[in-house]
Order: structure tokens, then C-alpha cells, then sequence
């Protein structure tokens, strides 16, 4: 999945900004939406029975399946759209152009390349492994396991993951309108999430109203908010920050901050249970 996605976010680099990543990076978010959905369905229509638990299990996995099969078949035929082999075509020129001008990229000149790339999406590659570290550290561990609610009960998480899950995709999709293209902006506001740790603990800890049903609410959208615009807005801008030809090695490079970013935060997440 992350190789596809990688290719995605390259394909987009390619691109003018009519057809450029959002539209990828916002599907990440409507996939959570649509789990979301699907798991308010079956709660309400399905006993939280052994039986009635494993219908919902098959209906989970028979969606999925269904969703990535159309995924790999949308992505294929995308490749052979004419605006995608134009753009291809737009790539391999660079790439030739380059090549007569510094010959081919082998040894020890592709690894001077590869750490050029590495030095100019670095920053954006910290911000998006902090916007992770931050998110994936309290959602959804101690949205599901540390706070409670007298009345809505075992309703309480899935609502909070479905809020969560909304604002993400809200997020992913709002660059489109209010873009950002200042990099600086980006990275410290990825760096100014720490905040949501502090907030976050005065939800368990703190004055009573802070422990209550619409403080946790208001903070757990507004981390789904955050992460996703501000996930969208450096994987757009990431590629660009270098030329054309070489925006699918930035794709790899953002794209491995992102798992690193994914695998701290899961660590991290443990620390809410100390």
C-alpha cells in the first residue's frame, strides 16, 4: 500500500494543480470515514454477540476487499489516461535533459542525488513524522481506553473515532481551498501540535469540566483537523521542492518519514498507560 501510495504522490508531483495530490491524500481519510460508518452500522443493526461480532468482521473484510480491488484497477487505468502520459512525458524529458548534462547517474553521483533530495525535504520529512508521532500517540489508544462517558457509555469512543475520522478527512481536503505554500508555516505548525499532549492530559487530570464529554470532543476533532491538513499540505509540497525528474525519489523519502512517524507515535502511545 505505501509503494502505491508513494507512486500516487510522484504521479501528483507530475501534475498541474487541477491534477495534482489532494484528491490521493484525501482518500486516505474517506477510507476512515467509511470504517467508521460501517462500524455505527453494525453496531446498531448487529448484537454485540460472538455471532453478531463476526457478521460485522466479514462485512469489514468483504468491503475492503472490494475497495482495494477497485483501487488497483482505478490506478492502472489512470496510467494510461492521456493527461498522465503527458506528464510522463514531461518527466522523461527532464530526465534525459539531465542526463546530457551530467551524464549518466550511477555509484557515487546517484548517492550526491539521493542526499541532495534527502537535504531538501528533510524539514518537511520532521514535520510529517512529528504530525504523526503527536497523532498516532493518542489516537486512537487513549481516545478508546482512557476516557468515559456515563452517557453515551461504549457509544462514547466510536463517536470520538468517527468525529476524529470526519475532521481528517475535512482536513486532507481543505488545502485545496486554503493552501499553504510557505514550508516554514507547515513544519512549525506541525511542531506547535505538541500542545495537544499538555491538553490532552488536562482531559484526564485537569479541572473537572476539562474531563467532560465536549472538551475531549472539541480536541480530538481538532487533532483529526490538524493532522490531516497539515499531512496534506507537506505531502504537496514535499515533491516540489525538487525537480521534476526526482520527485518520486522525494515521494519514497516523505513517505518512509511517514512509517517512521506511524512506528514512534504506536511506542509512544504506551506512555498515556504508565
Amino acid at each position: 500500500m505505501r509503494s502505491v501510495q508513494r507512486g500516487v504522490i510522484r504521479a501528483g508531483r507530475r501534475a498541474t494543480k487541477r491534477y495534482n495530490a489532494r484528491p490521493f491524500v484525501a482518500g486516505t481519510a474517506a477510507s476512515g470515514v467509511l470504517v467508521s460508518a460501517m462500524r455505527v452500522i453494525t453496531k446498531s443493526i448487529f448484537l454485540q454477540d460472538a455471532y453478531g461480532l463476526r457478521k460485522s468482521a466479514n462485512l469489514y473484510f468483504g468491503v475492503s476487499i472490494a475497495v482495494m480491488v477497485i483501487c488497483l484497477i482505478c490506478y492502472n487505468i489512470a496510467d494510461r489516461l492521456p493527461v498522465v502520459k503527458h506528464y510522463k512525458q514531461i518527466k522523461m524529458q527532464a530526465l534525459k535533459e539531465e542526463s546530457n548534462e551530467k551524464g549518466s547517474l550511477s555509484g557515487s553521483a546517484w548517492r550526491l542525488t539521493l542526499w541532495n533530495i534527502i537535504a531538501r525535504t528533510k524539514s518537511f520529512g520532521f514535520g510529517v513524522f512529528l504530525i504523526y508521532v503527536v497523532t498516532l500517540s493518542i489516537f486512537p489508544g487513549y481516545i478508546t481506553e482512557d476516557v468515559h462517558s456515563e452517557a453515551l457509555k461504549d457509544w462514547y469512543p466510536i463517536l470520538l473515532i468517527t468525529g476524529y475520522n470526519v475532521f481528517d478527512l475535512i482536513g486532507k481536503i481543505l488545502p485545496a481551498v486554503f493552501p499553504i505554500e510557505n514550508a516554514n508555516i507547515a513544519v512549525s505548525a506541525s511542531v506547535a501540535r505538541l500542545l495537544f499532549y499538555p491538553l490532552f492530559f488536562g482531559c484526564l487530570h485537569g479541572p473537572k469540566f476539562f474531563r467532560t464529554e465536549i472538551p475531549v470532543t472539541i480536541l480530538t476533532c481538532l487533532l483529526g483537523l490538524t493532522n490531516g491538513y497539515f499531512t496534506a499540505v507537506l505531502m504537496i509540497l514535499a515533491p516540489k521542492s525538487v525537480p521534476i525528474q526526482h520527485s518520486e525519489t522525494a515521494g519514497i523519502v516523505i513517505v518512509l518519514f511517514l512509517v517512521l512517524g506511524l512506528a514512534a507515535g504506536s511506542v509512544f502511545s504506551w506512555f498515556w498507560a504508565i
